[in-house]
């Protein structure tokens, strides 16, 4: 009799640390079934449709378009543009992610004050715009590849500075990125933490952001992302389109290289 009630003592055991496990693997199953469903209707098309408007509409004090603004393959080539962000522009000297890049081409094509777009609040005014845009210039190269490969000495300079953010702890929880993205098979709530540091896990982070937000029906370009991971980790915002946040950005394209771009995701 003992014996049995050893058996049955080991078997509810064993089943206590297995039942989480199980129920994590199947919840993990329904999102992705959850996220397939919509993906087929996403509402970032709404967003792309709104961005394609606007890159061929004339705007601010000059009354231009953004047809003519390089993002690195040309005057007005937004085909696998966003493929290859960031990188280095010799006119800016500076290492550019797209939203970066993009304020260039509305402050120098169109007059627009950067400012406009980094002070504006999320979802409104100027980044109201960007949005748009960025919904427009990504789904431009769904499907091709990451090619982020840093080879040029601004660019090693800036992938060495995200990397060390990426690492970087602070706040009054000591938390930095890596806490949540340095882990394989992690997880918040019901959202799946991509492993930043192993390529497949970059390639599924950074390939399928920017992204529309079922839970709050927003379209969440990269900064808005990073933005919104430094408030999780109780840290001061960054500046949008600041060096630091392009850092980041060229640090995750940099591991996520030859991993399929598959912009505008879809997310919890």
């Amino acid at each position: 009799m003992k014996r049995y009630a050893i058996l049955g003592t080991f078997i509810f055991a064993l089943s206590a640390v297995a039942a989480p496990q199980v129920w994590a693997q199947t919840a993990g199953d329904q999102l992705k079934a959850y996220r397939d469903a919509l993906a087929d209707g996403n509402p970032a098309e709404l967003y792309e449709m709104e961005g394609e408007e606007l890159w061929k509409k004339p705007m601010g004090p000059k009354n231009a378009t953004l047809q003519k603004c390089n993002l690195g393959l040309g005057d007005g080539v937004v085909k696998g543009a966003s493929a290859q962000l960031p990188r280095y522009f010799k006119d800016t000297n500076r290492v550019q992610d797209l939203e970066s890049r993009l304020m260039t081409c509305m402050e120098t094509l169109q007059g627009i004050p950067q400012a406009e777009t980094i002070d504006a609040p999320w979802g409104k005014g100027q980044k109201k715009v960007m949005d748009a845009i960025v919904a427009y210039v990504v789904t431009q190269s769904k499907g091709m590849a990451v090619n982020v490969p840093a080879s040029l000495p601004e660019e090693k300079k800036m992938l060495a500075l995200g990397e060390k953010l990426f690492y970087q702890q602070g706040g009054p929880m000591d938390f930095s990125c890596a806490s949540c993205h340095s882990v394989d098979n992690q997880r918040i709530r019901m959202q799946d933490l991509p492993n930043l540091t192993k390529p497949v896990g970059a390639q599924a982070g950074w390939g399928s952001w920017p992204a529309y937000r079922v839970s709050n029906g927003q379209f969440w370009t990269m900064q808005h992302r990073l933005n919104d991971c430094y408030r999780q980790q109780r840290m001061p915002f960054p500046i949008y389109g600041s060096d630091a946040t392009i850092a980041l950005s060229l640090y995750m394209a940099n591991q996520a290289n030859g991993g399929e771009i598959i912009t505008p995701g879809i997310k919890r």
